[in-house]
């Protein structure tokens, strides 16, 4: 059997865009719902569908933990995270 997984990931509006950071038991279902406007919230209101960056995390206590110490970062050592991996900010989504 398969270990579940857990993601935290960052979606971007555009380059360099507004920013949101989530966390989630399943990546491409998450994604797909942001990117078809399924949350009502930020990622629609500010139409934020581009999967930027995500890790892999092996529980969720990891993961959330993650997730909210990115949150508190500034906004340059988030840009940095994103470009580390993705310099060019391309789409991960349809590589899942």
């Amino acid at each position: 059997m398969l270990d579940k997984t857990y993601s935290v990931y960052i979606l971007s509006s555009k380059k360099n865009g507004t920013l949101y950071i989530g966390v989630t038991d399943n990546l491409k279902r998450r994604v797909w719902e942001h990117k078809n406007n399924k949350v009502d919230g930020f990622t629609k209101k500010y139409n934020i569908h581009f999967l930027v960056y995500f890790e892999i995390h092996n529980n969720p206590e990891s993961a959330i933990k993650r997730e909210k110490q990115i949150k508190k970062w500034n906004r340059l050592w988030k840009i940095d995270l994103i470009e580390k991996k993705n310099p060019n900010w391309n789409d991960l989504y349809e590589n899942l």
